[in-house]
């Protein structure tokens, strides 16, 4: 196992790949088990509607970092970690910079760093090269979040700008190759909070073999102000958050309380 100290020895004599990064959250609690780094990296396609940072949706920008610089920014922190943290990779959406988080989740994993991947999949796809990156990314991964923006294709598409069925494809590969993961959904009034929707979900959800822990996490109006400042129209004007009511619906709908919760592997 490499020793903490040997993490600036491990970059080939090839140029390193280079990762995009929006932002860093150091004692990060709400993405993934434990304590975690969390690298919020730049670049997205999709346009969910509720989407609260815009301000990742460009490709090919932000502060630029190597693996290598990375995981020894992350290691600062090790000692707040605990048994369950680690490092978590998210975005924008991740899986568009694979090549940067199979470096960095390589070298994380020969330090015995716990790793996770925050995605909604929606680069995912058995054609190559990426399939065979997303394979080895896998081996290097101990659990992933994905979000399911909407069980339904076609609303999938109104919310987003993109249907669901590589989302989906991606979900089923993980769960039939044993690989565990967190699904986690948006509660958005007059989008995705219907009873019908949820109970499809939920129903779906219980087809997967290795959720671990399913979230729903409340609709809220947070990001605004970046609309307003980057000049793009807020496409949810007028609607409101979800009431405690509701999201106690679509978690019972959800049957949340069955997943027994990641347990460090």
């Amino acid at each position: 196992m490499l020793a903490e100290k040997d993490i600036q020895m491990t970059t080939d004599k090839a140029q390193p790949v280079l990762g995009y990064v929006h932002s860093i959250e150091t004692f990060g609690s709400v993405d993934g088990p434990g304590v975690r780094f969390v690298a919020f990296l730049q670049g997205c396609r999709m346009r969910c509607q509720f989407c609260h940072n815009p301000d990742t949706w460009n490709i090919g920008v932000g502060t630029e970092w190597t693996a290598d610089d990375l995981l020894k920014e992350a290691m600062k922190y090790k000692a707040f970690w605990g048994k369950k943290g680690g490092i978590t990779v998210s975005g924008g959406e991740s899986l568009l910079q694979i090549d940067f988080i199979l470096d960095l989740f390589k070298k994380a994993k020969a330090l015995g760093v716990n790793t996770c991947l925050d995605t909604c999949g929606q680069p995912f796809s058995y054609k190559e090269p990426f399939f065979s990156k997303f394979q080895e990314l896998m081996q290097y991964t101990d659990v992933s979040l994905v979000d399911i923006k909407h069980i339904n294709a076609a609303e999938h598409k109104k919310l987003t700008g993109w249907t669901n069925e590589n989302i989906l494809g991606m979900i089923q590969y993980m769960s039939d190759n044993g690989y565990h993961m967190w699904i986690r959904h948006v509660l958005l009034p007059e989008r995705t909070d219907y009873d019908d929707y949820l109970r499809q979900l939920g129903a779906y959800i219980k087809t997967i073999k290795t959720v671990d822990k399913v979230e729903v996490l409340p609709y809220h109006t947070m990001g605004v102000s970046k609309y307003q400042n980057l000049g793009i129209h807020y496409p949810l004007e007028g609607i409101e958050p979800p009431t405690a009511e509701r999201v106690a619906n679509a978690e019972k709908l959800l049957d949340t309380k069955s997943y027994t919760g990641y347990k460090v592997r």
